[in-house]
């Protein structure tokens, strides 16, 4: 019998100032809101965005959610990366944002262009250019 997974459907994430991330997800990254949730028992927010391409975030915040390591050699979740098709156009937009972005590296097993830039979180996320 095969796997029956298609591909990922969405990635979730807990946020520490749920106002903050969600400005820089949908008015920076450009993400559209799908649907915003207010939960009053976990006084919480779920936030469920979309991408052009129909890869989906859930945002959530918690009262005082503990920290997390975000070094991208922890064991987890090493990062997320966002495709792009001109990765100097990716990263001039962000720096318009105030964003930093590493400097732009070659991938020695695509050949592939890509830099990474943090989340307000400090999550480390990556623009890997996809033309």
């Amino acid at each position: 019998m095969n796997s029956p997974i298609l591909g990922f459907h969405h990635i979730a994430l807990i946020v520490s100032d749920y106002a903050k991330s969600k400005d820089f997800y949908t008015r920076i990254l450009g993400a559209q809101i799908i649907q915003e949730t207010y939960r009053q028992e976990r006084d919480s927010y779920k936030l469920d965005l979309r991408f052009p391409d129909n890869s989906q975030i859930e945002l959530f915040s918690f009262p005082e959610p503990p920290p997390r390591l975000t070094s991208p050699e922890a064991c987890g979740l090493r990062h997320l990366a966002f495709k792009v098709n001109n990765i100097e156009n990716a990263v001039c937009y962000l720096q318009q944002q105030g964003i930093q972005c590493e400097a732009v590296r070659i991938d020695k097993l695509t050949g592939k262009h890509f830099t990474f830039f943090r989340d307000p979180d400090d999550l480390p996320l990556e623009f890997y250019e996809i033309e």
